[in-house]
């Protein structure tokens, strides 16, 4: 097993001197070699001063000579702080960052030189300890949300958006994936605006500038050759540019878009998005890009104030926009929710009143689009096996746990969790297919 190997670089005082020593001890504790040359180095630290403008120099002049040397630079300390400095120097760079920020040099070393895993010493797998089965796994790329919808109390507890460095966030990618996972699930609170409190910065991953942005993120992992599906997905236009990945074949095609309702004014109550019309030109514009795609949305009924016209304006949104998948919740007054202030609140018979009448017309709309699948051949992820062959799978329009599934008899085809294999639909209701299977 070859060891990786690390070059270092230490200029300034001596508490850059002691910000060197934490890094290092935890390169050395992580099983990182550290070297004293740059052509034995995988990749090279510099730590850098930036206080006067000699410093600075002599801390440009050291990166210079590590990229000429070496080319793979990872860049820390004062003057990594004054990152705009450094990158127009060097656009190349592996990653910046700034002083005090051992993590963050670990989650770049990482990025850039994963540590191979060691079965006889390491008591965790690289992918981790996970829940789910071994072949899907939830990708989280972003913690907390800068919205400050009336029902809910997110930010409260989870705080305002954190975005994961894009490199940290492929590097775990590909280890699930190479552990064996065949879907990645994206979520965060809003994956939309994954990026934005990074000011979108770029990193080098596999040679090349990924920028932390939605986009880019979809990009790179669409390139693993796994299903990827989009979770939590706030209708900014930048969404639009995902669609031909998904027409191309590299991500999914389906979409979870949390709309919550359609009226206008219960909208601004809610502070969403309040242009219903413009929504459904955006669903017609992602069906003309992606015909196959699947949309998926969650709604709320009965919110303060919401009244017998603002309910019919709802239903009428689902009967033009044809979801193909929908939750729907009857309001709940959670603890610390400024809409729990609002006047105007529902009786509990009518917000039950009007989540049947809502799911009758979902279940509707549902069961004729899953009826127009008979007779197609589908592509599905096979979840379990029963002791008597039945196979419970998912399509690209399901996602775990949420959606429907597909269930087909094995037959005596030899089939495992975590295979994908090819059905011929024959029947449906209005969550689920059934068919069989394809040699």
């Amino acid at each position: 097993m070859s060891t990786p190997r690390v070059g270092f670089v230490s200029l300034g005082c001596p508490k850059a001197l002691v910000d060197s020593e934490q890094i290092l001890t935890q390169l050395r504790a992580e099983g990182y070699a550290v070297v004293p040359t740059y052509h034995e180095a995988d990749l090279v630290v510099v730590n850098t001063c930036g206080f006067v403008d000699a410093a600075i120099e002599e801390s440009l002049d050291a990166i210079g000579e590590a990229i000429a040397e070496n080319g793979r630079v990872i860049v820390t300390g004062c003057l990594g702080a004054k990152g705009d400095i450094v990158r127009r120097r060097y656009p190349g760079l592996l990653a910046v960052t700034g002083p005090h920020a051992a993590q963050e040099v670990m989650h770049a070393v990482h990025a850039h030189l994963p540590k191979p895993h060691d079965p006889f010493a390491d008591l965790v797998p690289p992918q981790g300890i996970r829940l789910t089965p071994r072949h899907y796994a939830y990708l989280k790329i972003s913690e907390g949300c800068n919205h400050r919808c009336t029902f809910c109390i997110i930010p409260s507890l989870r705080g305002d958006l954190v975005s994961r460095p894009i490199g940290q966030v492929m590097l775990e990618a590909e280890r699930l994936v190479n552990a064996g996972v065949r879907e990645l699930v994206v979520i965060s609170q809003d994956t939309s605006a994954y990026g934005v409190d990074r000011k979108f910065a770029a990193e080098v991953w596999n040679g090349r500038p990924l920028g932390t942005h939605m986009t880019g993120l979809a990009g790179a992992l669409g390139e693993l050759g796994v299903w990827v599906r989009l979770m939590y997905v706030y209708p900014y236009p930048h969404v639009d540019d995902v669609l031909p990945l998904m027409a191309d074949g590299k991500l999914l095609p389906y979409l979870d878009v949390p709309l919550q309702h359609a009226s206008h004014r219960i909208l601004r109550q809610m502070k969403r998005p309040a242009n219903t019309e413009d929504t459904l030109r955006r669903l017609e514009r992602w069906r003309a890009v992606c015909p196959e795609i699947t949309i998926r949305s969650t709604f709320i009924v009965g919110f303060p104030g919401e009244t017998d016209e603002d309910f019919a304006t709802l239903l009428e949104f689902m009967r033009e926009a044809q979801l193909d998948r929908v939750g729907c919740f009857k309001y709940s007054p959670v603890e610390g929710a400024t809409a729990n202030g609002l006047a105007g609140a529902v009786d509990e018979e009518i917000k039950q009143e009007r989540f049947e009448r809502f799911m009758e017309l979902q279940s509707a709309i549902s069961r004729e689009k899953l009826q127009h699948k008979i007779g197609t051949e589908i592509v599905a992820l096979v979840d379990t096996i029963d002791d008597e062959g039945l196979v419970v799978a998912r399509s690209s329009a399901d996602a775990p746990d949420i959606d429907g599934v597909v269930i087909a008899d094995s037959g005596e085809h030899d089939v495992a969790a975590g295979d994908f294999v090819r059905i011929t639909i024959t029947a449906s209701d209005e969550h689920d297919l059934y068919g069989d299977m394809i040699g």
